[in-house]
């Protein structure tokens, strides 16, 4: 009994191909029964306003395929992460395969084939590893070869993130790029600083904030302001300050709210802060809303000056950029230097995070978040530690809203609604509280996701040509955060490298003491 029992549960955990096909057969004929009456046939509207069945087999084939694919891998595979690679990357490659059926084929399903392979290979990878490790030989040659590439990961990504508009302009064109460079490489590269920003406060400080949004806004309307109607209407002498000038200052007056923010929640933790950092963050946006005089409520601040190229700007006249360099004009240009603005200053926020964090406030921020009542009795000022992330991550967060005000040229309260910071909270917890990685990862997945969604023309021939995934926002948000906590509770990259720790033992006077470095 005891050796059948054995045996059974072998066969459970290492299923045969024959049962994976058959088992991923059935779920096609199941698939195929009920996509035929649901996906075959749409009706469709004609030149004479006469309904008529437009067939869609095509879709029905690839849904059959994504179904067989994704069941095989989960016979197959016993490992969550091998198997969420390899069936997002089938499904991306079914993706991109509907729409190059449906057009001539572009940069774009180029780049979805790549990513869809990439994630594939990925997951082989990762399965690789994981029978690595279930096998001691194997092991450490693996472990050798990963060690090897990794100092080259950063540089390489780093690299990339710097080549990128060139490649966005030689697979989809001048027309195309502006817009994978604007809506997906600017707005990733926004939402990766903001969770930086945030990730001072949440991730290093331990200090719940769900208003986060409130500072974004301050340094908008902080330039918006300056710019438009505090600098000319009040000291008409001192002329238009451009972005660089109201830069700074929008940082500064960022982290002043944020000071003022934390004097009355220096009591409070927990769902308390919560609360008081959310109503914060409503406050902001309804005063925005009221006082009219102040930021013009709901209509908003239009003709915010754009940042020029030392003091070039991106027009067509004949002082601006395309003309003083001999190019011919293109709206490409601005979006190029935009996109290499916010890279640099979402690397400045890396810089800056990762140097606070092995000085004495990074590891003060540390032990608050571990244990307050083991902070304070080990002497550590905890106003002085509580203040010091919420103005510096607030400060980061000023700067990103200066940044966004520039690119859109107009801005509302409606920019800055609560939904905006679970976006940034959920990006933090996803990629990992504490991670800087992590946090570019999650960014991604959520920003960037939605971008790529929009393009999968298969998605609006099987739900309509109105779907617009935006919508399901709230709820792909709640279904990422309750799979990342089921699968990994402290985000996608849980290891943390300490800011100190103890090298090798060395002899001193006939003892071993520990040489300490930070």
């Amino acid at each position: 009994m005891a050796a059948s029992a054995q045996a059974a549960a072998a066969s459970r955990e290492a299923p045969t191909k024959a049962q994976a096909l058959r088992e991923a057969g059935f779920a096609a004929l199941v698939m195929l029964g009920l996509s035929v009456p649901i996906v075959a046939l749409r009706t469709e509207q004609n030149m004479e306003n006469q309904l008529v069945l437009a067939p869609r087999y095509g879709m029905v084939l690839l849904a059959c395929i994504g179904v067989f694919l994704a069941r095989y891998i989960q016979v197959m595979f016993v490992n969550g992460l091998t198997r969420t690679l390899l069936i997002v990357g089938s499904f991306t490659l079914l993706g991109g395969v509907a729409r190059a059926t449906g057009q001539a084929l572009d940069g774009f399903s180029v780049g979805v084939f790549v990513i869809g392979a990439a994630l594939i290979a990925a997951g082989f990878a990762w399965q690789k590893r994981v029978d690595a490790q279930a096998g001691a030989p194997a092991a450490p040659a693996f472990l050798e070869r990963f060690s090897a590439i990794q100092p080259y990961v950063g540089p390489a990504a780093l690299g990339f993130i710097a080549v990128y508009p060139a490649l966005a302009l030689w697979l989809t064109g001048t027309g195309g790029s502006i817009k994978w460079i604007d809506n997906f490489g600017i707005q990733i590269l926004i939402y990766i600083m903001l969770g930086w920003g945030l990730n001072i406060v949440v991730g290093l400080a331990g200090l719940l904030d769900l208003g986060y949004v409130a500072f974004y806004a301050v340094g908008a309307y902080s330039y918006a302001l300056l710019a438009t109607k505090v600098i000319p209407e009040v000291f008409p002498t001192l002329g238009v300050w451009s972005f660089w000038i109201c830069l700074p200052i929008s940082g500064i007056l960022a982290a002043l709210w944020g000071i003022l923010l934390g004097f009355p929640v220096l009591r409070l933790r927990g769902d308390y802060l919560a609360i008081v950092t959310l109503a914060f963050g409503e406050i902001i946006r309804l005063v925005l809303i009221n006082w009219v005089e102040f930021s013009n409520g709901y209509a908003g601040i239009s003709t915010i000056p754009r940042p020029s190229f030392f003091g070039i700007p991106f027009n067509a006249s004949d002082t601006g950029f395309a003309a003083v360099f001999g190019l011919e004009f293109s709206p490409i240009y601005r979006t190029i230097f935009l996109y290499y603005v916010i890279l640099c200053l979402a690397l400045l926020t890396a810089f800056v995070t990762l140097r606070l964090r092995r000085l004495p406030v990074g590891r003060a921020w540390e032990a608050l978040r571990e244990d307050e009542i083991a902070c304070r009795s080990l002497g550590i000022n905890t106003t002085n530690t509580k203040l010091t992330a919420f103005a510096l991550g607030a400060m980061f967060g000023g700067f990103a809203g200066c940044f966004f005000a520039a690119r859109q040229g107009f801005i509302s309260p409606e920019s800055f609604t609560f939904i905006e910071s679970a976006q940034v909270l959920a990006i933090v917890v996803l990629g990992g509280t504490g991670s800087l990685v992590g946090v570019v990862i999650a960014s991604i997945a959520l920003v960037g996701g939605f971008e790529i969604l929009r393009e999968l023309d298969f998605l609006k021939l099987i739900f309509g040509e109105s779907f617009d995934p935006t919508q399901y926002r709230t709820l792909l948000f709640g279904l990422a955060m309750v799979l990342i906590m089921l699968w990994k509770p402290r985000g996608l990259v849980s290891t943390r490298e300490p800011t100190a720790f103890l090298k090798e033992s060395k002899s001193v006077s006939g003892s071993l003491v520990k040489e300490g470095h930070g």
